[in-house]
């Protein structure tokens, strides 16, 4: 789900105000933004991944899912994307995050917390009532971000074993 590699944080940003930031469902021309922060932060570059999930979560029209993009002074400078499942591991429908990230010169500003509330917002309207992610466990940044969001540890435990060959 949310996956990112760990790293230290960055110095206070010199990132535009909070009032200057716009939440908005991504568009085809902010492909090649969203790429370059998820490439700066995880230092892979995905291309061909990020196509698929702007197809299936930008263009689509598929309910509950949402690709939001936080704009400041023209730019894209974060993403979320999620959606709501419903029945998975036998829960009620919930919200899930896969994937935030803030571009790391923009970071400390508000975003992430502003491209949360966007997206809880979507989860709300789609009566929703719990929103769930999974992360590694050594990721601190996220790990920590979503912790000072209100997020705890859930009932579920992740389990998960290597494949030979």
């Amino acid at each position: 789900m949310a996956r990112r590699k760990a790293e230290r944080p960055e110095p206070a940003p010199a990132a535009a105000p909070r009032g200057d930031l716009t939440v908005r469902p991504v568009r085809r021309g902010d492909l090649e933004a969203v790429i370059a922060i998820d490439t700066q932060v995880t230092g892979l570059e995905k291309r061909d991944y990020w196509r698929a999930v702007y197809r299936r979560y930008g263009e689509s029209a598929t309910p509950g899912a949402q690709f939001l993009v936080a704009e400041s002074g023209g730019e894209v400078v974060g993403f979320i994307i999620g959606e709501v499942r419903d029945w998975e591991f036998g829960a009620p429908p919930c919200g899930w995050v896969f994937a935030i990230d803030v571009r790391p010169d923009a970071r400390q500003s508000g975003i992430g917390s502003r491209l949360l509330e966007s997206i809880l917002a979507g989860f709300r309207r789609a009566g929703v009532r719990k929103v769930r992610t999974m992360l590694a466990s050594d990721n601190t940044l996220i790990l920590s971000f979503f912790r000072s969001q209100g997020m705890m540890a859930g009932r579920f435990i992740p389990l998960e074993m290597e494949l030979d060959g």
